[in-house]
C-alpha cells in the first residue's frame, strides 16, 4: 500500500493523542509537527521521532508532499486551518467542534465537497467496541422501538474557581464550553447509536463561577493540580460550567423518542463520566466510558446482563472495532486508532464509503449547539434544523 504523508498541527493534550494513535496506523507516516513555537514543535518531534518541526503552521499547508493534516489546536483555529488545508488540496481531520459557528462549518462542508477531498471530525467516542455493539444490537431490533435516550458527560477538572483552561475564553474556545466540548460527544453518540435525529430541545445552562482565578502558566487540558499555591488574577467567565437539555428524537420525520442529558465540568469525582442509555419496547442498554469494556443490558421479564468486550462473541460488524481478544481492555487511545484507520483507508481508496465522522457530522453538532444556546437564552423549546 502506498504510504500517506501527514502532519499534525498542535502539541497539547489532543496533539499528543493524535501523534500516539497515528503511530498505530499502518500506512501513514507523520512527516511534520507544527506548534505555536519552534521549541514546542521540536520537543514533540524528538519525542515522536518525526523529522520536521515548525513554529508556523502555514509551512505544513505550503508543503506539496503532505497529503493530510490533523488539526488539534484550540477551537478558534479550526476553521482557518481546515480551510487553508482544503484549498491546498490536503485531506483534513479536525478536532471538534469543527468551527466557531455553523456558518463556518457549512463553508468547510461545501469546500471539501468542491475539492473532492476527505474530511473527518474527531468524534472518536462512537468507536469504543461496546458502543458499536449497542449500535448493532439496536439495528438488529434487540431493543425494539427506542422510547428513551438519556445520559450525562460529567467531569470535575474545572470544579474550583482556580481552575483555568483556554476553553473558558470564548474568543478561543467559542461561545459554549461544556456543551461544545463534551455535550457534543453525547449527542453525536446518541444519534449514531439510535439512528434517530434530535428534532427539538429545551436547554438550561449555568455558570457557577462568573469569575475564575487565572494562574500564570495554566492552560493545558486536564493539567490542573488542586491545592497548588499560585499567583492569580480574576477573570470574568461567560461560558457554561454545566448544562441540561431535554430533547425529542425522530425517525424519518416521525416523532419517536424522548431524551434528557447533562454536561458538566464541575462534578466532583467524575473524571470522564460519559454515560449513554437507551430504552426501547423490548429492552435497554447502558454504557459508561469509565468502564468502557462493559455493556449493561436491561430486560423487563428476565435477568439483566452485563456483556464483556470479546470480539469472538460480539456482532460481526461491531467486532471489527475490537483488535484485542476478550479479557484485553481497549480504551480511549484505541478509539482514535479506529477512527484514523478508517479515515486513511478512505484516502487510500477513493471508492470507499466513509466510515468515520465526516465534516457534515461536525456541522450537525454545531446546529444542535446553536439550538441549545438559543433555547437557554429564550428559556423555551427550540427546533433543530436538519
Amino acid at each position: 500500500m502506498n504510504r500517506i504523508r501527514t502532519a499534525v498541527i498542535g502539541t497539547g493534550f489532543m496533539g499528543r493523542v493524535h501523534l500516539e494513535a497515528l503511530r498505530r496506523v499502518e500506512n501513514v507516516d507523520v512527516v511534520e509537527i507544527a506548534a505555536t513555537s519552534i521549541d514546542k514543535a521540536r520537543a514533540a518531534a524528538e519525542g515522536f521521532n518525526v523529522l520536521n518541526a515548525t513554529g508556523d503552521w502555514m509551512d505544513v499547508i505550503r508543503d506539496p508532499s503532505i497529503d493530510a493534516v490533523h488539526i488539534a489546536t484550540p477551537n478558534a483555529e479550526h476553521f482557518p486551518m481546515a480551510k487553508a488545508a482544503f484549498e491546498a488540496g490536503k485531506h483534513v481531520l479536525c478536532e471538534k467542534p469543527l468551527a466557531m459557528s455553523s456558518a463556518e462549518a457549512q463553508a468547510l462542508v461545501e469546500l471539501q465537497a468542491a475539492k473532492g477531498l476527505r474530511g473527518a471530525v474527531g468524534h472518536n467516542l462512537r468507536y469504543y467496541p461496546m458502543v458499536q455493539q449497542m449500535r448493532r444490537m439496536r439495528e438488529a431490533g434487540s431493543f425494539g422501538d427506542i422510547l428513551v435516550v438519556q445520559g450525562t458527560y460529567s467531569q470535575d477538572w474545572l470544579l474550583y474557581d482556580t481552575d483555568w483552561n483556554w476553553r473558558i475564553d470564548p474568543k478561543v474556545g467559542g461561545p459554549s464550553r461544556a456543551m461544545a466540548d463534551i455535550g457534543s460527544h453525547f449527542f453525536d453518540m446518541a444519534e449514531h447509536v439510535t439512528g434517530l435525529k434530535v428534532s427539538s430541545l429545551c436547554s438550561d445552562w449555568q455558570t457557577f463561577w462568573p469569575v475564575r482565578q487565572l494562574a500564570k502558566g495554566s492552560g493545558e487540558t486536564f493539567s490542573a493540580r488542586p491545592g497548588a499555591a499560585r499567583s492569580t488574577v480574576g477573570m470574568e467567565v461567560v461560558t457554561e460550567d454545566f448544562g441540561a437539555t431535554l430533547f425529542h428524537m425522530t425517525k424519518n420525520g416521525k416523532d419517536q423518542a424522548r431524551g434528557a442529558m447533562t454536561a458538566s465540568q464541575v462534578s466532583a469525582g467524575r473524571k470522564n463520566g460519559l454515560v449513554l442509555e437507551i430504552y426501547g419496547t423490548k429492552g435497554g442498554a447502558s454504557w459508561r466510558q469509565e468502564q468502557p469494556n462493559e455493556l449493561w443490558l436491561g430486560h423487563r421479564d428476565a435477568p439483566n446482563q452485563v456483556l464483556l468486550k470479546d470480539p469472538a462473541l460480539m456482532d460481526a460488524k461491531a467486532s471489527a472495532f475490537a483488535d484485542f481478544p476478550g479479557g484485553h481492555a481497549e480504551g480511549y487511545p484505541d478509539t482514535h486508532k479506529q477512527l484514523f484507520r478508517r479515515f486513511y483507508a478512505a484516502i487510500a481508496d477513493p471508492s470507499l464509503t466513509p466510515d468515520y465522522p465526516q465534516m457534515r457530522d461536525g456541522l450537525r453538532q454545531m446546529k444542535i449547539l446553536d439550538a441549545q444556546m438559543a433555547s437557554n437564552t429564550a428559556r423555551a423549546w427550540v427546533e433543530v434544523p436538519e
